[in-house]
């Protein structure tokens, strides 16, 4: 068993290396088996020290979504949620998106996925494009208005 001041030093280090989250750092000390009263004076200390910053935490998450994995504002909202993320924390985040370069996002995904769609008609072929920018994360409001311009 490593004592208190271990696992504080291996926590931070784990924060060193990338951005984390509350839920992620206890997800991390449940695993190296720390208690509640220790995991819970851990996260408060990292959090004093700005090891953890959710604000930050969640601006950077939503930056790396939409321009590594091309993520819509409800697909990372629900995967802020999962990680317990407050929603006023989420929707701030979520509200600094450049809107032009979001839309221009799932204008070039509809556009190269457009490319690799197999059908038989426009219809289908609208269909596909639609439900593909859909599971990407995308409102349908969103959509509509980036499939009518094209």
């Amino acid at each position: 068993m490593i004592n208190e001041q271990e696992v504080l030093h291996k926590a931070a280090t784990y924060c060193s290396a990338a951005e984390r989250c509350i839920s992620e750092v206890k997800e991390k000390l449940d695993g190296w088996q720390t208690d509640e009263k220790t995991t819970d004076k851990i996260i408060q200390y990292l959090i004093k020290e700005k090891f953890i910053d959710e604000i930050r935490y969640c601006k950077s998450f939503v930056s790396d979504k939409i321009r590594f994995n091309k993520w819509g504002k409800i697909k990372i909202a629900h995967a802020l949620q999962q990680k317990k993320i407050e929603s006023d924390v989420i929707q701030s985040a979520l509200e600094e998106i450049d809107e032009n370069k979001y839309l221009d996002i799932l204008s070039d995904l509809i556009k190269n996925k457009r490319k690799t769609v197999k059908s038989k008609d426009h219809y289908e072929e609208q269909n596909k494009l639609f439900r593909f920018a859909l599971s990407k994360g995308f409102s349908s409001d969103e959509i509509r208005r980036i499939m009518s311009n094209e």
